[in-house]
């Protein structure tokens, strides 16, 4: 007879990830007993207020390391989903009517939230790469970015 699921619960600082343990294991591990699962800390970042995502389904997800060498640009975009990511490293420039004066500057421990359908751009204007860990939320089908600035819903 098999035992029934258990939640294993991994927290974290901020966040907690709730892992779902077959039978026979434990947090511990121990004779006769599935090793516990390992979780790595990618990045963290904080975020001052709320975050809402929602993208109509079906959706894809999709998760990406991005280096900005010094100097490098992402162009100018838009996006058909959201997305949420956190600067691990170096110093990010964004530039989006969306932020008050129209850019916004980003350091390692931010957390960068991107709407659909405004035009932004992020630059690396420092001397140290710019690495950012992004997971978007996407309709199925859509490109990550739109480089297409007539298909953006709102040209800012």
């Amino acid at each position: 007879m098999s035992k029934p699921f258990r939640p294993l619960a991994l927290a974290g600082a901020s966040a907690a990830i709730l892992l779902t343990a077959g039978a026979g294991v434990s947090a511990a591990g121990g004779q006769g007993q599935a090793p516990a699962p390992v979780v790595e800390e990618i990045a963290q970042g904080k975020q001052p207020g709320p975050v809402d995502v929602r993208v109509d389904g079906p959706a894809q997800v999709n998760f990406r390391k991005i280096t900005l060498p010094p100097g490098a640009s992402t162009g100018r975009h838009c996006h058909y989903g959201q997305l949420v990511g956190v600067v691990e490293s170096g110093t990010l420039t964004h530039y989006a009517r969306v932020h008050p004066g129209g850019v916004h500057v980003y350091k390692p421990g931010d957390s960068v939230v991107e709407g659909s359908g405004y035009i932004h751009e992020g630059r690396n204007e420092g001397t140290a790469d710019v690495v950012l860990w992004v997971t978007y939320v996407t309709p199925k089908g859509k490109p990550l970015a739109e480089p297409d600035l007539g298909k953006c819903a709102s040209p800012r």
